[in-house]
């Protein structure tokens, strides 16, 4: 089981989010995207940060990693973006089926 990874990121406005979300659904370099606001505080540049930012989780393939990657980077606004790759250790058959029928090869 694997194949498939979850991508996290996180962006600074809604539409940034919504415009990463659509591009790579779009690519089909993920099947799809949840994206959920979140209150983040972080350390940035000595000084700690607090804000309301957009998570996205992509349900992909784990050979689309690099490519995504790659993606999310060319559109993202922040400096060091978080972008992450979780397994799926386990799953509903059906859903992985799903993935792979909506992602490309």
């Amino acid at each position: 089981m694997g194949n498939y990874i979850l991508v996290q990121t996180s962006t600074d406005s809604q539409e940034s989010a919504q415009k990463i979300a659509d591009s790579i659904i779009q690519s089909r370099l993920a099947a799809c995207c949840w994206i959920s606001t979140i209150q983040s505080s972080y350390w940035w540049q000595d000084v700690i940060e607090k804000q309301q930012e957009w998570t996205l989780q992509f349900k992909t393939r784990a050979s689309l990693y690099e490519e995504l990657e790659k993606a999310i980077k060319s559109m993202h606004s922040y400096e060091v973006p978080e972008i992450v790759a979780i397994p799926i250790i386990q799953g509903n058959q059906n859903f992985l089926d799903w993935i792979k029928n909506e992602t490309r090869e």
